[in-house]
């Protein structure tokens, strides 16, 4: 992978773990940088999930990998959220 796609995904990552944190309701108590690591983590694994269910390539915006990304997101923030919680 070259540079500008290692720099893309941490960029989409971040969009993606902000956008899945807007979804979990009520105050979370990780910080900016698990938001973003999770964020990452999720468009990853999303990308892995939407490329087995053959809807990463439509024409125009894939908004089935996104929803799948966000979605992801938005589970990994709640979970960590509670870990920390507890802890």
């Amino acid at each position: 992978m070259a540079i500008s796609g290692i720099i893309s995904a941490i960029v989409i990552g971040a969009i993606i773990g902000v956008l899945g944190r807007l979804l979990v309701p009520g105050r979370q108590h990780i910080g900016v940088v698990w938001t973003i690591a999770i964020g990452i983590v999720a468009a990853f694994i999303g990308t892995l999930i939407a490329h087995a269910l053959h809807v990463d390539h439509t024409k125009g915006v894939d908004w089935i990998e996104w929803l799948i990304q966000i979605g992801l997101a938005a589970l990994g923030v709640a979970a960590l959220d509670r870990a920390k919680a507890r802890g």
